[in-house]
C-alpha cells in the first residue's frame, strides 16, 4: 500500500511565491561581482569547456546505444 505523495518545496507554493523565490537567485549577488560579468575571457573559456564536455558525453551515449 503506497502512501500518497505530499507536496513539498516548490510544489506546495503558489505560482506567485515560486516566481518570488526564483527571482531572488538572480538578485543575490550584484552584477559587478558576478565572475563572468567582470571577466569575459573566463566566460568564453567556460563556454568552450562546456561545449567540449557536451560533445564528449554525446559521443559516449552514441557508443553505448549500439
Amino acid at each position: 500500500m503506497e502512501k500518497p505523495k505530499s507536496k513539498r518545496g516548490f510544489a506546495s507554493m503558489s505560482a506567485e511565491k515560486r516566481r518570488s523565490v526564483a527571482s531572488m537567485g538572480g538578485k543575490a549577488c550584484p552584477k559587478e561581482k558576478r565572475q563572468f560579468f567582470v571577466n569575459r575571457e573566463l566566460a568564453r573559456l567556460a563556454g568552450q569547456k562546456g561545449k567540449r564536455l557536451k560533445k564528449a558525453t554525446q559521443t559516449k551515449e552514441h557508443d553505448n546505444v549500439a
